[in-house]
């Protein structure tokens, strides 16, 4: 990607602006908004341990110090505040400096770097006594747990894992070539699960402690390495790194917003964006101290956040693109679109791709969403 930014697409039509297929692109920016008011909580966790690592925080394989240091830094209010509040300048500062500059300059030459470590760590996580069960747990499938509630569970969550639905997507489409296959894009590999379930079971904790998982875990493997201190930085540095990358590309959504629908200049666009996130996010910064107690729908706002989005605004914004690619697009913008003009020989998957969307993924989606709002299942 050129480090120019490309052309936005051209503004739409004045008869799609009176119909409702604007509320799309509207759901897509409030789902991003949502997502970076409880992810820049956790990517603020990744932050202070990388401090943590480097002040010679403790190395343990006992779960009950691990949780308990990850216990006193959710707790702690401005801990909380702080972090996720250093996590939103530090986005802000590098989008300031455009897409392409910020996204490249860190992640293709300190992504490979994570993804060694992760190989590193993998192996050592594999050859601890009892590491044999977590690959166990991680790859052998239990069948009998396998139901219709699980599939679709599944699904669900694969709309935040692809950002789809959220305009993350349709906001990077707009800073490709017209050389760039669409279809051909390369997926990436990822080693987390090799790397925490063996310790997992080698230590005793518990599989299924959510995303805290990580936290406790990675500590109690890079104890029992040599040179494990050393390692625990880097390891949280560059996972620092993964995790801005997530957040330019949510954090692009609303900016892009405002300035190409506001009329607001990147600059002042870029500054409201943390400054709103601050004020929304520090409900789910608070959620596990002073608004502990605090629930609507009976969740607390972190948990809320995470559900509106994966299981309400995701699946919806996934089937208006669908029902609007298959049926208010067509066929002939598709293939323009996925042939780039006609450059691209792909007409036979850009074909399966529409009937696929048109058709099949709809309907999917649509159970996906009844599912998240509690009508099925």
């Amino acid at each position: 990607m050129d480090a120019k930014r490309a052309p936005m697409p051209s503004r739409p039509s004045a008869s799609l602006r009176k119909s409702l297929w604007w509320l799309v692109g509207l759901a897509g920016v409030i789902a991003a908004f949502l997502i970076m008011a409880f992810y820049t909580e956790v990517a603020g966790w990744v932050f202070a341990y990388i401090f943590e690592a480097s002040g010679g925080g403790v190395l343990s394989t006992d779960p009950a110090v691990t949780s308990n240091g990850f216990a006193d830094l959710i707790s702690s209010p401005w801990q909380s505040l702080i972090w996720q509040w250093i996590v939103l300048i530090w986005v802000a500062g590098i989008i300031l400096f455009g897409v392409s500059k910020g996204i490249e300059r860190m992640t293709k030459r300190l992504l490979p770097l994570l993804f060694l470590l992760l190989v590193i760590v993998g192996i050592r996580s594999v050859t601890l006594p009892g590491g044999a069960e977590g690959l166990k747990f991680l790859f052998r499938p239990d069948f009998s747990q396998i139901t219709w509630q699980t599939v679709l569970v599944a699904m669900g969550l694969a709309f935040f894992k692809l950002s789809v639905g959220m305009g993350t997507m349709i906001t990077y489409g707009s800073y490709f070539r017209k050389e760039q296959s669409i279809p051909g894009t390369a997926t990436r590999v990822m080693l987390a699960g090799i790397a925490i379930f063996p310790a997992v079971f080698a230590y005793g904790f518990e599989p299924a402690s959510g995303p805290s998982l990580l936290f406790i875990t990675i500590s109690a493997v890079f104890s029992s390495m040599p040179g494990g201190a050393v390692f625990r930085v880097l390891f949280f540095i560059l996972a620092a790194v993964a995790a801005t990358g997530a957040m330019l590309s949510l954090f692009e959504v609303p900016v892009a917003f405002l300035d190409e629908r506001c009329n607001m200049s990147r600059t002042t666009a870029t500054i409201i964006t943390p400054v709103a996130l601050a004020a929304v996010g520090s409900t789910a910064a608070l959620s596990s101290s002073t608004m502990a107690d605090f629930r609507l729908f009976g969740m607390t706002m972190f948990d809320l956040f995470d559900y509106a989005t994966s299981n309400v605004l995701l699946p919806l914004g996934g089937l208006l693109i669908c029902l609007f690619v298959g049926w208010r697009w067509g066929w002939s913008q598709v293939k323009r679109d996925l042939s780039n003009g006609g450059t691209l020989n792909n007409e036979r998957v850009a074909r399966l791709f529409f009937g696929v969307a048109k058709f099949v993924t709809s309907v999917l989606v649509f159970i996906v969403l009844l599912n998240g709002l509690g009508v099925i299942g």
